[in-house]
């Protein structure tokens, strides 16, 4: 059965001290409260061990925002997966349009990266997503099935343990928002495509939709029927805001 999520990717924001406490104070204010939500914060490599300290796994999760496609060796200022699993991440968001676009990086990359991240024990938050003019010019449904079927040569079971997130790139701290009909048409068409490959195993994957997501479109967005929750950028870089989204799912 799929899971409602809110993740926050806090992206190259917050130093360690601000994200420190920022974590804190998302853990205190789920704490012993009941959401009807997995919440996940996806930090900075920086933070993962500090972070690791004041959150509770059982009220936050915690992930990384991304690892290298390397095992290790001789790779000046990657991560690897397994580094990250080391400091109690269990999340780790691959494939970001900000990834994709300002590093390059391709199918081929991202399938490794996934591999690596499922060896290790860490759920991976995969990210698909058009850019505007794919939008406008009609390719953008083609677009992101290219970029989900790059992960369709893996076993049914590993593809069963990831979670995907739509972002259309055109929306990303834009202000922008895809409408609640374009979040759901897309999460629709992207559930048939894994369907297509995996059976019922669509039924059970959580998409998430990431793109300038708030607590005031949150609950609309939310209410969709294969909108199953967010990736979550500028708003999850304040506690309140944060918890307006989660609030969204109540």
């Amino acid at each position: 059965m799929r899971k409602n999520i809110v993740a926050g990717n806090w992206k190259m924001n917050t130093t360690l001290e601000e994200g420190v406490e920022l974590a804190s104070s998302i853990n205190d204010a789920l704490k012993g409260k009941k959401h009807n939500c997995d919440v996940v914060i996806c930090v900075p490599a920086t933070h993962l061990v500090s972070v690791n300290a004041v959150i509770e796994p059982e009220t936050v999760g915690l992930g990384a925002e991304n690892c290298s496609e390397h095992e290790k060796g001789a790779y000046t200022g990657e991560i690897s997966a397994s580094m990250v699993a080391s400091t109690g991440a269990t999340y780790c968001i691959l494939g970001h349009s900000e990834r994709r676009q300002y590093f390059g990086e391709n199918n081929e990359q991202l399938l490794k990266k996934t591999k690596l991240a499922l060896a290790n024990g860490l759920t991976p938050i995969f990210c698909v997503g058009e850019m505007l003019e794919q939008r406008e010019n009609g390719t953008f449904n083609d677009v992101v099935r290219s970029q989900i079927e790059a992960l369709f040569s893996l076993p049914i079971e590993d593809f069963s343990k990831i979670i995907v997130a739509y972002e259309p790139v055109w929306a990303i701290g834009t202000g922008k928002t895809a409408t609640a009909d374009q979040a759901q048409d897309m999460h629709a068409n992207i559930r048939m495509a894994i369907r297509e490959k995996y059976g019922d195993v669509a039924d059970d994957t959580s998409i998430l939709y990431g793109g300038s997501c708030k607590p005031t479109n949150a609950r609309e967005l939310f209410a969709k029927p294969d909108v199953d929750g967010g990736l979550i950028g500028g708003a999850a870089l304040n506690a309140d805001s944060f918890m307006g989204i989660i609030e969204a799912f109540d």
